[in-house]
């Protein structure tokens, strides 16, 4: 695949001001020391997080929470503020007080991603792709003239709130540029001979400065990215998310992104990117690691209880659980569910997290703290 000049785009007039048009990719990179060595990183910590992740109990139910996790981090971003707590009780049954849009939002993270998972068994990442994850991320919520799986028709932009297309940091293409700056960017997907974490770096610039859609650009970016690692083999279960990086570094995630925009400063943005990977890659395990102890250490107090045991790996799956929802998910009845729960409470794996009589809510608070734990993230200028 043929590079291109270090050029990363070209200003379109329009009457009143410039959009961007981004260049096809790839660009010419320049493979310093540098970027070399971060890239070492970046695939060693990854490789460790696919192969002792994978190794752990039960990989595939754990990856639930994790999902979750990045919903929730991903929405933030965008304003979003219901926490992960509030998700998973509400999921689990429990009343939140947390407003239905908020939540139908971060719960339509978690359908998009799963769709998406599925869907790569059958179709490639690809345009239509792009717009099937749209359409599942903003039906229903707050934004339908976002026009869910529809590329948009007017000019869009990018900027502090209340700004106009005047005084915005960034214009995206115009809407006729849209779907040809698409079919490169598929292009260039599927003929990308680079490293794959370099590909998807310059992937995930190139459809944020398109900019797609009216509304979910950056949800839709974020997503791609862990489709990409599963449809890459580089993970084998959705164990790794950028998004408590991007939030954490906030500030340089987008001045990375302008700086490729503005002057080709494609090496900033690709370690940045690479950076980016390598600590949530050691995050992820750390996380998933003491999930896994805890979760042995329950199942060991509860060797010979099979019910017990097999409401553990619910817990592992989301922390909150009510015996309602225990019995219809492992098929046994209410006084069973209900006494199998009142063991784990009494071994102090759960506790309730109300006083109510009926529809008890439970917590694994163990597990909860550990997904809810802040990612421990030195600042960008400390590298």
């Amino acid at each position: 695949m043929a590079k291109t000049a270090n050029i990363p785009g070209k200003l379109v007039p329009q009457g009143g001001y410039s959009a961007f048009v981004p260049a096809p990719l790839p660009p010419a990179l320049d493979w310093t020391p540098r970027l070399i060595r971060v890239l070492s990183d970046a695939d060693r910590l990854i490789g460790r997080l696919a192969g002792e992740g994978g190794r752990l109990l039960n990989p595939h139910v754990l990856m639930r929470p994790f999902v979750r996790r990045e919903a929730v981090l991903s929405s933030k971003i965008e304003g979003t503020q219901a926490t992960l707590g509030e998700l998973l009780a509400a999921e689990a049954g429990a009343v939140v007080a947390r407003s239905p849009e908020d939540l139908r939002e971060v719960g339509n993270y978690v359908v998009a991603l799963e769709h998406g998972i599925a869907r790569l068994g059958k179709i490639p990442i690809c345009v239509r792709l792009v717009r099937e994850l749209h359409a599942k991320l903003m039906t229903g919520v707050r934004g339908q003239q976002a026009a869910p799986g529809q590329f948009r028709k007017t000019q869009n932009w990018i900027g502090k709130p209340g700004s106009t297309i005047q005084t915005a940091s960034f214009i995206p293409p115009p809407p006729g540029e849209v779907e040809p700056c698409l079919a490169a960017w598929e292009r260039f997907l599927h003929e990308s001979n680079l490293p794959p974490l370099v590909t998807i770096a310059l992937a995930h610039y190139q459809f944020e400065a398109i900019h797609p859609f009216r509304d979910g650009n950056g949800r839709v970016g974020r997503l791609l990215i862990t489709l990409f690692l599963i449809e890459r083999k580089i993970l084998p279960t959705p164990l790794l998310y950028l998004s408590a990086f991007f939030e954490s570094s906030r500030r340089d995630y987008y001045d990375n992104l302008r700086a490729v925009s503005e002057r080709a400063d494609w090496h900033e943005w690709i370690e940045y990117f690479l950076l980016g990977v390598a600590r949530m890659s050691e995050d992820a395990l750390s996380r998933a690691t003491r999930i896994n102890d805890v979760v042995v250490q329950w199942r060991k107090k509860s060797a010979g209880e099979p019910n017990a045991l097999r409401i553990i790996e619910l817990l592992s799956a989301n922390p909150f659980i009510t015996a309602t929802g225990a019995a219809r998910r492992l098929s046994i009845a209410f006084t069973t569910a209900q006494r199998a729960i009142q063991r784990l409470e009494q071994k102090r794996v759960v506790r309730r997290t109300t006083d109510a009589r009926r529809n008890r809510v439970y917590c694994a608070q163990a597990l909860l703290d550990i997904l809810e734990e802040p990612a421990q993230l030195k600042p960008i200028s400390s590298v």
